[in-house]
């Protein structure tokens, strides 16, 4: 991965980008990462989560649009190194994670809302590669994803 910092992305390429609002806390062990953005749209059913980062990830970011929901969490430990596994480089999630703790010893850049120890219902409700507008941010399947110490940006194509 290129070294990057998203406020230097801003100075450079500010009109270009999406720049989310601070919403985001920080968890799994990689504070930077960036990639080529997959979405899913949900709501506290994680079932989507698991399928999607059982495949391969090829250095892409799942982005998940949990309806902000802060009742359960869509990603624990289980499915962090499920995504570290197949190749994923981070996961945002508009909604809550789990197992704070293991995350953070994960090789996975990680990005919630909050933890919640209550896992999700298993349904298999949801939409994938569906746009996905959250945190001020339209995410869309193709687009790109930078995040770091400072914050989430986005642009239509890789900028490094």
């Amino acid at each position: 991965m290129t070294e990057f910092m998203t406020s230097d992305l801003c100075d450079a390429f500010s009109e270009k980008l999406g720049i989310a609002s601070p919403v985001f806390l920080r968890f799994g062990g990689r504070p930077r990462f960036c990639g080529e953005i997959a979405t899913l749209k949900l709501f506290e059913d994680n079932s989507l989560v698991r399928e999607r980062l059982s495949e391969a990830g090829r250095g892409r970011v799942l982005v998940v649009d949990g309806g902000g929901s802060l009742r359960c969490a869509l990603l624990g430990d289980q499915l962090g190194e499920l995504g570290v596994k197949n190749g994923w480089a981070g996961v945002v999630i508009n909604g809550c994670i789990r197992d704070s703790v293991a995350l953070a010893a994960l090789p996975l850049g990680v990005r919630a809302l909050a933890t919640h120890p209550l896992k999700s219902v298993k349904r298999g409700g949801g939409e994938s590669d569906v746009q996905v507008v959250f945190a001020g941010v339209r995410f869309v399947p193709g687009h790109w994803l930078y995040a770091d110490e400072d914050g989430i940006v986005t642009s239509e194509s890789p900028l490094l």
